[in-house]
C-alpha cells in the first residue's frame, strides 16, 4: 500500500517539522510505503525552510516533497495542488499541528479497504460519541461551528447527515480524490464542503470514524472574521454544482 499525506501549511514555521517527523514515524512504526506532501501556501516565516529542515529526520523510505506556491492562495488551492501531485493508493489530508494522531489515519485507511466498492471516503470526526475531546475549542469557536452546520443545511441542502464537515483529517481512495479534487473551484476553507456535496452527486459514499483531539489555538480559521468570505464560497460552490 502506498499512502499520500497531504500538510497544508501557511506560516507554521514554528510546528511544520513536528508534523513531518509523526508523519514519517507513523509510516515507518506501520511499515506503509508512502509520501508526505507539505504544500506552504505562500507563508512569510520560512515555513518551507523548516519543512525541508525536517528532511534529515525523516526515516528511510519515507519520501517527502516541500511544494512552494508563490503567494497565499487559501487552504483549499493548496489541499488541491498537493492532492493533485500525489501518487498514493489512498490520499490523506491532515491540517498542520497534529490535532489528531497520525495513527488514526489506520481506521480511515481501513474503512475503505474493508468495504471495496462501497466505503470511498474516510472522514474523521469530532462530534462523534466515541470521539475524545482532550482540549476543546473556546465557547465563542463552538457556536460558530454550531451555527455554522445549520446555515450550510439551509443554504447548500446538504451535508446534515453529517457530524464534523470541517475536520481537518481525511482519507480518499486516490482516483476519487483527483477526480473531485481537479473539479474543485474552492480556494478557501469551504472546499471541504465543495467537496462532499461533490462526491454525493457521483453517488460516492463516505463514513465518519471517531478519533481523539485536541484542539489548536493556533487555527488560521476566525469564523466570525471571515463570515463574509465564506458566504461568498459557499454561493460560488452552489452555482458551480448547479452549472454542472
Amino acid at each position: 500500500m502506498y499512502l499520500s499525506i497531504i500538510i497544508p501549511a501557511y506560516n507554521e514555521g514554528h510546528k511544520i517539522a513536528g508534523d513531518v517527523v509523526s508523519a514519517a514515524d507513523f509510516l515507518a512504526r506501520n511499515n506503509l510505503t508512502g509520501e508526505i506532501i507539505v504544500v506552504d501556501d505562500g507563508s512569510t516565516d520560512g515555513t518551507a525552510a523548516a519543512a525541508k529542515d525536517a528532511l534529515a529526520k525523516a526515516y528511510e523510505g519515507v519520501e517527502v516533497k516541500v511544494i512552494c506556491l508563490d503567494a497565499n492562495m487559501g487552504k483549499g488551492f493548496a489541499v488541491k495542488k498537493g492532492i493533485l501531485s500525489s501518487c498514493g493508493d489512498y490520499v490523506a489530508f491532515v491540517d498542520c499541528g497534529c490535532c489528531v494522531p497520525y495513527d488514526y489515519l489506520l481506521k480511515g485507511i481501513e474503512l475503505i479497504r474493508n468495504d471495496p466498492g462501497d466505503i470511498d471516503i474516510a472522514h474523521a470526526s469530532r462530534k462523534l460519541n466515541k470521539s475524545t475531546i482532550h482540549e476543546c475549542q473556546s465557547f465563542k469557536r463552538r457556536m460558530c461551528s454550531w451555527l455554522f452546520k445549520r446555515f450550510l443545511v439551509i443554504l447548500m441542502g446538504g451535508c446534515k447527515e453529517f457530524t464534523d464537515t470541517q475536520c481537518g483529517f481525511k482519507v480518499y481512495r486516490s482516483a476519487i480524490a483527483h477526480e473531485l479534487f481537479g473539479e474543485c473551484v474552492t480556494d478557501g476553507f469551504m472546499f471541504d464542503v465543495e467537496i462532499i456535496l461533490r462526491a454525493q452527486k457521483r453517488g460516492y459514499r463516505i463514513s465518519e470514524f471517531p478519533i481523539e483531539w485536541t484542539c489548536d489555538i493556533d487555527s488560521r480559521l476566525s469564523p466570525s472574521k471571515k463570515l463574509i468570505e465564506i458566504l461568498r464560497e459557499l454561493i460560488t460552490i452552489k452555482k458551480a454544482l448547479s452549472d454542472d
